[in-house]
């Protein structure tokens, strides 16, 4: 079921490119964040309690606010594959800080793996002419740690709450972050088509609402190196789309790419477990309401 959050992520360059209104990514970002956690906070009706006021504001920022902020950076001055590239690093950040922060072994199969997972994304996505901006370039590091480091913390500081709740705080947290980025740096939204509207819905209610539930789901029950490989998949599907639908052209070496993509995740996944998150307490019935 978590992989079923990165290839509904691989849709949304597809539904960005052909049904929203162009040059206004931070309101793609405000739209796939605040609405959905804003519904989810009213459908569970549960707001934080004590210190999950100020942690989900942090992991709303790391997972939603910042990572959106420094992928809008990233992809408006880099081409996409090179910023698909260079966020593919996530996994091993993710094992990294695994290591450091939950006490996870390092292993050198999951270093391979991670390798392999960048390399095989580079084939998939990266072009011979793509150009390098150094800005760009720290942008989509940046989001990769900062989404790595939401990761490992969303474990380590496991919710007692409903898992729709947990979702909706952060991402109606990393909505609100947004929200005046949003409108300081693109301005009041433009006059909205019907597609525009279809689009903005799907990456609402299926694009953050469904995939950010299953993601946390996953980080839940599982690794998150695990988990994180599993991101891998976003480029993949986002390639196959673009073929399926778009009639874009595959070349061998892309091919390739996505078959050691798929070897990466499947040596990481191999032999994996579901584990219980650390400082897990199980509350009251008082204590959820």
């Amino acid at each position: 079921m978590t992989a079923l959050a990165p290839a509904i992520w691989g849709s949304t360059y597809l539904v960005t490119t052909e049904l929203l209104p162009p040059q206004r990514p931070l309101l793609a970002a405000v739209v796939r964040a605040l609405p959905a956690g804003l519904l989810l906070v009213a459908v569970t009706r549960q707001l934080p309690k004590g210190a999950w006021w100020w942690r989900a504001a942090v992991l709303g920022a790391l997972n939603i606010g910042f990572f959106f902020a420094l992928l809008f950076v990233a992809a408006y001055r880099l081409p996409g594959g090179v910023a698909a590239t260079v966020g593919a690093v996530q996994p091993l950040l993710v094992a990294a800080l695994s290591a450091g922060l939950l006490g996870d072994r390092l292993t050198l199969r999951t270093v391979f793996a991670g390798a392999a997972g960048v390399a095989g994304v580079g084939l998939l996505v990266l072009r011979a002419d793509a150009r390098l901006d150094g800005v760009g370039v720290l942008a989509a590091l940046g989001g990769a740690v900062v989404m790595a480091a939401g990761v490992v913390l969303s474990k380590r500081w496991s919710s007692p709450a409903p898992l729709l709740a947990t979702t909706g705080w952060q991402l109606a947290a990393g909505g609100l972050l947004l929200l005046p980025v949003a409108a300081l740096v693109e301005g009041p939204p433009p006059a909205l088509t019907t597609g525009n509207l279809v689009g903005y819905a799907y990456l609402t209610f299926v694009g953050s609402a469904l995939a950010y539930a299953l993601w946390f789901r996953g980080i839940r029950a599982l690794p998150p190196t695990t988990v994180t490989f599993l991101g891998l998949l976003s480029p993949l599907v986002a390639t196959a789309l673009g073929w399926l639908v778009l009639a874009q052209e595959l070349t061998p070496a892309q091919l390739l790419g996505g078959l050691v993509v798929l070897a990466a995740i499947v040596v990481q996944s191999r032999g994996a477990r579901p584990v219980p998150s650390p400082r897990r307490v199980t509350p009251s019935p008082a204590a959820t309401r």
